[in-house]
């Protein structure tokens, strides 16, 4: 069987700090994240299935990520747990739309949530194969799947 990859591009906006961190990242600031994702499968061969010769519709791929990653991180300030409450506070006051992870909110550490969410949700049919995710114009962090067995 011939296995094909497919692969959406998603665009977002998002807000962090790297809390303890020794450069001037530590500081609030913004990004306009780029967020590759790549799935790979089998194109569906049933003549009368209106999915007939897709491995995944690509508006199913996307409702997907939209729903589990975009609408969450989008314009929204992306904090860790352990931030302390007296910049928690105002930004809660104010209704700033806060993501509080357990994590520090790295390029890396945000791909592998997504990675995480992404398996939990995809479709039996579809595998993970590859997340990429622009921090900036020239720095990104890769996910493989092949690199993680």
């Amino acid at each position: 069987m011939t296995r094909i990859r497919l692969t959406r591009l998603f665009t977002f906006e998002t807000a962090h700090a790297l809390l303890n961190y020794d450069g001037p990242c530590r500081r609030i600031h913004g990004h306009s994240y780029k967020l590759e994702v790549t799935v790979m499968g089998t194109p569906l061969v049933e003549e009368e299935h209106p999915k007939n010769g897709m491995v995944m519709d690509f508006g199913d791929l996307k409702q997907l990520v939209q729903e589990h990653i975009i609408r969450q991180f989008d314009h929204a300030l992306v904090l860790s747990q352990g931030t302390p409450d007296d910049l928690l506070e105002p930004l809660r006051k104010y209704e700033h739309n806060l993501v509080l992870t357990p994590y520090q909110p790295t390029c890396e550490n945000m791909l592998i949530d997504f990675q995480h969410r992404l398996q939990r949700i995809l479709p039996d049919h579809v595998q993970l194969h590859h997340l990429k995710l622009w921090e900036t114009q020239n720095s990104f962090a890769e996910w493989f799947a092949e690199d993680n067995h």
